[in-house]
């Protein structure tokens, strides 16, 4: 690439000489020596940018903590991205334990900012708490992107991969709720992540919004408590939801770690006739609880795909070859066309909506 550059300038030159020799006006002269000016300046930063290309990416995936398996797919998907794109560059993926996940992920961040890498992506458990450190690696030029979990207020992040549409998925949730207890309702309760997990805090308040709506003023909402996405917690939390309301029916689960110790929960305390279980799980992780009627009906969608996508628009932002900015249209590989929009869920930022829900029963989840 370099050769035919300096091939292109060298022609130029020549030409240009030939242009002088040819006709000795001064304005001629002038002429060419503009060209070659701007030819010359042209090729450097033509060599620049293949120089950049050809040293590779770096970029780092950055779950909210390890040890879950929908991260672990994100990256299966974010690592089929890196071998399509041909990208030398390193891709890591790294984060925190659950028990230190919001200090641990601004460490990784202000790390990776140090290190001088290309490209971050933040499924963020920190809130705003993390915006500082994203704001100091997008100063040093520092590609971020976030995915899954946005920052709140947007401060540091170019664009977020949303998985679904946030108000959607209270809907999503309440016609769960709705379709298990059936048309008389019954009460709920809510086991959530973190409270400084930024989905699942939309996700709760859209759910809150359409419970006022009324088709569906026969589900109450009983309480919201958190496991902090830690097995043994919410497992704990779950039992703890069934002493305080011996009347409750259902636990709302929007969390994989969440939905699946509530669901072992019950089972282990044969409590699946009374109590049921829905929210967001994941398939392989739920198949037996829906099959012996304690998780009856459940949504989540691909975090395969979610990776690839967010690796993709990361990888095309860090090349220049995608500007973050509204109606900016990219290629994502095998997934097709998307379009970065304002996102309509928070009060500032980006987003590139992915999609769809899949929700999942006895004759589908298998």
């Amino acid at each position: 690439m370099k050769k035919s550059i300096l091939t292109v300038l060298a022609f130029v030159v020549i030409l240009s000489l030939g242009l002088v020799a040819c006709a000795p006006a001064a304005e001629v002269v002038e002429e060419a020596e503009e060209a070659v000016e701007e030819v010359v300046e042209e090729a450097e930063e033509v060599a620049e940018e293949v120089e950049e290309v050809a040293e590779g990416v770096d970029m780092v995936l950055l779950p909210k903590f390890m040890g879950n398996l929908v991260f672990d797919e994100a990256n299966q998907g974010a690592e089929e991205a890196h071998a399509e794109l041909a990208n030398t560059g390193e891709l890591e993926y790294i984060g925190p334990t659950a028990e230190n996940s919001v200090a641990g992920q601004i460490e990784i961040v202000t790390s990776a900012t140090t290190r001088g890498v290309d490209a971050i992506m933040i499924s963020n458990n920190a809130g705003d708490q993390i915006a500082p450190a994203a704001q100091a690696a997008l100063d040093a030029g520092i590609t971020v992107v976030t995915w899954d979990s946005p920052i709140p207020s947007a401060e540091g992040e170019q664009v977020f991969i949303a998985q679904v549409d946030f108000d959607e998925t209270g809907k999503v949730m309440a016609d769960m709720a709705l379709n298990i207890l059936g048309e008389d309702g019954g009460k709920f309760a809510v086991l959530s992540a973190s409270p400084d997990a930024a989905n699942q805090n939309a996700w709760i308040a859209a759910l809150e919004e359409v419970l006022e709506e009324p088709e569906y003023a026969a589900l109450e909402l009983l309480d919201i408590v958190y496991g902090n996405d830690i097995s043994e917690d919410s497992y704990n939390q779950a039992l703890a939801l069934v002493q305080t309301y011996p009347d409750m029916e259902l636990i709302m689960a929007p969390t994989t770690i969440g939905i699946a110790s509530a669901a072992k929960a019950m089972q282990d305390e044969g409590l699946c006739d009374t109590v049921k279980v829905s929210g967001l799980g994941l398939p392989s992780e739920m198949v037996d609880f829906t099959l012996n009627g304690c998780a009856p009906e459940f949504a989540l969608w691909s975090f395969v795909d979610l990776g690839y996508l967010s690796y993709y628009a990361s990888y095309l932002i860090a090349t220049g070859e995608l500007e973050p900015v509204e109606g900016a249209t990219f290629e994502a590989g095998r997934m097709g066309s998307y379009t970065i929009e304002k996102d309509p869920t928070r009060d500032e930022g980006l987003r590139v909506l992915m999609g769809p829900f899949t929700v999942y029963d006895e004759t589908n989840v298998q």
